[in-house]
């Protein structure tokens, strides 16, 4: 309903105060807290700039024009908003009333089934009321709070647009976290997503009250309330920027389980929005400087080779596949094809190294294991396989390639016992969607294992791409690593992450569901974790540290080790089948 009230705001404290002893006294105060409180100074700015009995479009408009406020990242916002249907916003708190009057005039321009949940401060203003659902988040008890859950969901279930700030109150410095930030978030939002099948869309406010203000709500939290209006008229050429991601669906909230769940990675989004926090990987040296790939090997030249090596070096037949492990001075035209096709497959990941193909000097120390398919007569995959104990001599790990990306200590596990350095592995992209390409490269794995069951430890990077946004590198890192124990990156990772979510990753477990649900939220094509992640997260890795390969375009990669005869039962019997009992029971590996 439109607010037809014409009658000018009475901006006072004596008109705001009941009637009533109490009244009576802050009547007789008010002219003085008028003053204090900043009521005075906005009540002439009111009054002598033509603001009384505009509209709520009008007025709020050309409230943030004299208070000097710019706002950016409006554009943003409405791009992620439907035109239509149900929807609702959740926006952090950083001044206590200026940002619901901005969020009220972007979204109502754009669409007029908007309502904001508010403070009941805003009423000073009659102009704007119609943007408005009030509540008094000082006394939770209140008859008006009942009122504004039933028009919230009644509002909803109409199918309009629906702004929250789930805080309530103005954001604080929080003396547990050492940081400026929102009080505890109210589960009202999620609740009714949850109830009515609703889309949220997250967005940061960017910026805060002054250093006084902040000084003085830590001396008495309802010094904050009485400082908000003289706040408000700080914001002289004061920019204010709201960003945010992806709109979470309704699905994906199910899939997070518990409506606390679901709150605290609302929350989580809104504050990885912060722009002070975005940044940008660095930019690739020589950009666009790809050189031509070598040509196609010759698959009769594959055959060939493939038919010379020795019956156990042929792992197993599946359907028209078959998979094969290989040295290049047996094969050198599959390994040839190998460095063509891992060119071509890490140039789509923004990993190629702009070669005519992928190849360096530990091709020709390094066992391939890969699988050919026979119809096609072709490469789909492989691993670039390292055996420890074959490539070390005196303690001398530096023909090791991630000996080149980390510092490792005779305590970590390669130097430790027998392992396989697991890299440079690739399913070409006709074979991604596929379900055989990365099963039979493990079930390769599994066999050649079995052959040589002293291999107990397999370990290696999973590739981080720089097509990932840097937020998500972050948190997969702090999230993942758990065991740093014995190693150290040569060039470390550096993420950014906001306060409040390193905050939350550090003092709640956040298992990999959520993980994953945090990156397709942040990345604008909604791309999950890495498979390669899961696949060993499910076979119970440790993941030790995150560092850059300065060999692989800069590409981060994130260490870990599988402690293979521990996997998970159902999982060994996949890749090892019949030999699973006779490799987990060895015992010497010596």
């Amino acid at each position: 309903m439109t607010n037809t009230d014409k009658t000018p705001s009475d901006l006072r404290i004596a008109s705001m105060a009941p009637n009533s002893f109490a009244g009576s006294v802050l009547k007789l105060f008010a002219p003085l807290l008028d003053k204090l409180l900043g009521i005075r100074r906005l009540r002439s700015i009111y009054e002598s700039s033509d603001l009384p009995g505009l509209d709520k479009q009008a007025f709020s408009e050309k409230l943030l024009k004299l208070l000097g406020v710019q706002v950016l990242g409006g554009e943003d916002i409405i791009a992620k908003i439907p035109k239509t249907g149900r929807c609702i916003v959740v926006c952090n708190h950083p001044y206590g009333m200026i940002e619901g009057v901005i969020i009220a005039h972007l979204l109502t321009a754009f669409r007029a089934d908007t309502k904001i949940m508010a403070n009941v401060g805003l009423q000073i203003f009659k102009e704007i009321k119609d943007y408005f659902i009030f509540a008094n988040p000082l006394v939770p008890k209140a008859p008006i709070n009942t009122s504004a859950i039933k028009q919230c969901f009644s509002h909803i279930n109409q199918d309009g647009l629906l702004v929250i700030f789930p805080a309530g109150r103005v954001s604080f410095f929080n003396s547990d976290k050492k940081i400026i930030t929102d009080g505890d978030w109210n589960r009202l939002a999620v609740k009714i997503a949850n109830k009515t099948n609703t889309p949220i869309l997250p967005v940061f406010i960017s910026g805060t009250n002054s250093a006084l203000f902040h000084r003085m709500g830590r001396i008495y939290y309802r010094f904050r309330l009485l400082m908000l209006i003289r706040e408000m008229l700080k914001l002289q050429q004061h920019r204010i920027t709201l960003t945010t991601k992806n709109l979470i669906e309704p699905k994906q909230l199910k899939e997070l389980g518990s409506i606390e769940k679901i709150n605290d990675f609302i929350r989580l989004q809104c504050y990885l929005n912060d722009e002070d926090y975005l940044s940008q990987w660095p930019e690739d040296d020589e950009q666009g400087s790809f050189k031509d790939v070598i040509p196609q090997a010759d698959s009769e030249l594959i055959k060939a080779e493939l038919s010379r090596l020795p019956a156990k070096q042929h792992l197993l037949d599946f359907k028209s596949y078959s998979v094969y492990y290989g040295y290049q001075h047996q094969i050198p035209t599959c390994v040839q094809e190998i460095t063509r096709l891992r060119e071509i497959t890490f140039r789509t990941l923004n990993e190629g190294s702009g070669e005519s193909c992928d190849t360096d000097k530990f091709d020709a120390t390094y066992m391939h294991l890969f699988v050919f398919e026979n119809n096609n007569e072709e490469i789909i995959g492989a691993y670039r396989v390292g055996q420890t104990d074959l490539l070390q001599k005196d303690g001398d790990i530096s023909q090791l390639y991630l000996s080149q990306m980390f510092d490792f200590q005779p305590e970590f596990i390669n130097q430790q016992q027998p392992c396989l350095e697991m890299g440079r592995s690739f399913i070409i992209e006709a074979y991604q969607n596929s379900l055989y390409g990365l099963l039979l490269l493990w079930k390769g794995i599994g066999a050649f294992v079995c052959q040589n069951p002293r291999y107990r430890t397999l370990y290696g990077t999973v590739s981080l791409s720089k097509l990932y946004d840097p937020r998500s590198v972050a948190l997969i890192n702090d999230i993942m690593v758990t065991d740093a124990h014995g190693v150290q990156p040569k060039a470390a990772f550096v993420g950014k992450l906001h306060p409040e979510v390193k905050d939350f990753v550090n003092n709640d477990s956040v298992g990999i569901s959520q993980l994953s649900s945090l990156v397709k939220a942040i990345e604008e094509d909604g791309k999950d974790i890495p498979i390669l992640l899961k696949k060993y997260h499910k076979l119970g890795a440790k993941f030790h540290c995150t560092g850059i390969d300065l060999n692989f375009n800069q590409t981060p990669g994130l260490l870990l080790s599988v402690d293979f005869p521990r996997s998970p039962d159902k999982l060994l019997k996949i890749y090892l089948g019949d030999g699973k009992d006779e490799y987990v029971q060895y015992s010497d590996v010596d």
